[in-house]
């Protein structure tokens, strides 16, 4: 079972570095940069993670076809396994819908430009000179200047052809932070569905909050689920997991800014069910159940400090109290 943690770009780079360092020393096997508008650029990040430490892999997650073009994120990805040859993995995603949005971003035909991506960069790393006519996306007769990489590519997905696309196209899969273990268990048979038999490494964000009591851990993380669960995309994790939470309210709330109301909405047992929050025994049991959905690797998140990060992963490995 492999374990990484997720940065989401809020953090400056000299507190990146030592979270990327803490994480390592503590045992992580992966870190996750999170290409999220607005905040850090995920390339400037991966690569300073990757000076930071030795050992373990980064996965650029997760890059939007719709933002940069695949020539453009073939060519990031390939100068960082110039850096770092054999650490360096990319995950290829739509976008935060909000995010896009805010920027005026517009996503046409999102399965199509998340194939199409997949086969350029893919294609590119190859190292050969590469002519594709898409329906979104043309090269035409050329090659890469860093030669041939082996980066594998991951997709991150949330609905049922996505997760069927990653499947049967990508090397991986990873799944939205705030998925219950029931909407793991439901989205990883979709993944299976589409890969027919071929492997493909599973992968899951999920919020971790450690404390010496639950009620402390608990309060962590309302507002961000109030965010997350919010989408309509959340509809199936929400009703899967079962705990009482109402969307339509949610978004209300959050729409306004009453983030009050919105933490009000999100009860303890949502937390429960949405993230691996609590005592270390607690998130242990946790993450088990998580494992035993079918993830080969969990990615923690929500996680901020140096100290914070160290305690977290060696509670997941089982090193710490």
């Amino acid at each position: 079972m492999s374990l990484g943690v997720a940065f989401d770009g809020r953090n400056p780079l000299p507190a990146l570095r030592e979270q990327a360092q803490a994480a390592e020393s503590a045992g992580a096997d992966a870190i996750w940069v999170s290409s999220h508008l607005f905040l850090r650029d995920p390339f400037t990040m991966a690569a300073s993670v990757l000076d930071a430490t030795t050992r373990v892999r980064v996965t650029l997650m997760a890059v939007s076809p719709h933002v940069i073009h695949p020539v453009h994120i073939a060519m990031g990805a390939a100068t960082l396994d110039e850096l770092a040859p054999g650490r360096v993995a990319l995950c290829v995603g739509t976008g935060a819908p909000n995010d896009l949005a805010d920027a005026g971003v517009e996503v046409r035909r999102p399965l199509r430009a998340l194939r199409e991506t997949v086969e350029v960069v893919r294609a590119l790393l190859g190292g050969e000179p590469v002519t594709y006519k898409g329906e979104l996306f043309r090269v035409e007769s050329r090659r890469l200047g860093p030669g041939r990489r082996d980066v594998p590519i991951v997709l991150a997905a949330t609905r049922p052809r996505s997760l069927e696309l990653a499947g049967a196209l990508a090397d991986g899969v990873v799944l939205s932070a705030a998925s219950s273990v029931e909407f793991v268990h439901a989205s990883l048979e979709h993944v299976a569905r589409g890969a027919t038999g071929r492997g493909v490494r599973r992968a899951g964000l999920v919020y971790a909050a450690v404390a010496d009591h639950e009620a402390d851990a608990l309060g962590r993380f309302r507002r961000q689920l109030a965010i997350t669960l919010r989408a309509p995309h959340h509809a199936t994790n929400v009703a899967l997991a079962g705990a009482a939470l109402d969307q339509e309210a949610l978004r209300r709330a959050v729409a306004r800014e009453d983030w009050a109301a919105a933490e009000r909405l999100v009860g303890d047992d949502v937390v429960r069910r949405h993230t691996a929050s609590g005592t270390p025994a607690q998130v242990r049991e946790r993450l088990a159940a998580y494992r035993a959905a079918g993830l080969d690797e969990i990615v923690l998140g929500g996680l901020y400090t140096a100290t914070e990060t160290a305690r977290a992963v060696a509670v997941a490995l089982g090193r710490a109290a």
